[in-house]
């Protein structure tokens, strides 16, 4: 049976600009920040399998106030070091989703985040990253990734990882967007990235400005909680300040 540990790191406001802001649920106030701010959580997720120990995307690559990785800290609390991770699954390579697959040491090395691990990136997605840069890729971010020996490229409309993982190509969010479905065979478990971010979205019509393609998004999200729901997946919400995890 696999289980799944959400990984905060921490809720933001994210506006126009595309910069995330932290927010303090107790003191903060939404209507402070610029107009259209959105509140988001960033919820990286660790699922443990039979095989694998998984993350789902890597969040912005937070530290905390000792200095470490936020993502570190939150999966050595669990029990788990971060060598042990084997894979990481990556939606899309936007700077709130992958902007923690690398980090710079105290001595100023640039390192992978999970040392052991195979990044799993789907091409076409790395190449429109690489085209399109600044402000929602940060190419100084991901470049460090793609130039190493731990990527797995992902090619075409859809396969599977391991006998067990789907991909799918999905291009709502970005034109480059995937998302996965992880069976084995006793659990599923859905991770949609942008594409269903939040349970709410799961459960009403709408069309996001932030989308590449927002009615085609909506219709994902129709079809996901449909097939979901038929299927018994546990969703995984990677922007869901109250039910990271949820069945529908």
């Amino acid at each position: 049976m696999a289980q799944i540990f959400p990984l905060s790191e921490g809720v933001f406001t994210v506006g126009h600009d595309k910069t995330f802001v932290p927010f303090n649920l107790q003191q903060d106030v939404l209507t402070d920040r610029p107009t259209g701010s959105l509140l988001v959580e960033i919820l990286p997720f660790l699922v443990v399998t039979d095989k694998d120990l998984i993350i789902f995307d890597t969040g912005l690559g937070y530290k905390n106030n000792n200095g470490e990785l936020q993502i570190h800290d939150n999966i050595r609390h669990l029990g788990y070091e971060p060598e042990q991770i084997t894979k990481v699954l990556l939606s899309h390579l936007h700077k709130d989703h992958s902007g923690g697959v690398a980090y710079t040491d105290a001595n100023g090395i640039v390192k992978t985040t999970f040392p052991n691990a195979d990044y799993y990136v789907y091409r076409a997605e790395a190449d429109f990253a690489l085209q399109k840069g600044a402000p929602s890729y940060f190419i100084s971010d991901i470049e460090p990734l793609l130039s190493s020996s731990q990527v797995k490229w992902l090619d075409g409309e859809e396969g599977m990882i391991d006998g067990y993982i789907k991909f799918m190509h999905s291009g709502g969010h970005c034109p480059q967007h995937i998302v996965y479905l992880l069976d084995d065979d006793t659990d599923k478990i859905f991770f949609g990235g942008d594409e269903a971010p939040q349970l709410k979205q799961m459960k009403i019509k709408y069309v996001a400005k932030y989308d590449y393609d927002g009615k085609k998004s909506m219709h994902l999200r129709e079809q996901y909680a449909e097939q979901g729901k038929r299927e018994g997946w546990q969703f995984l919400f990677y922007h869901d300040v109250k039910s990271p995890v949820a069945k529908l």
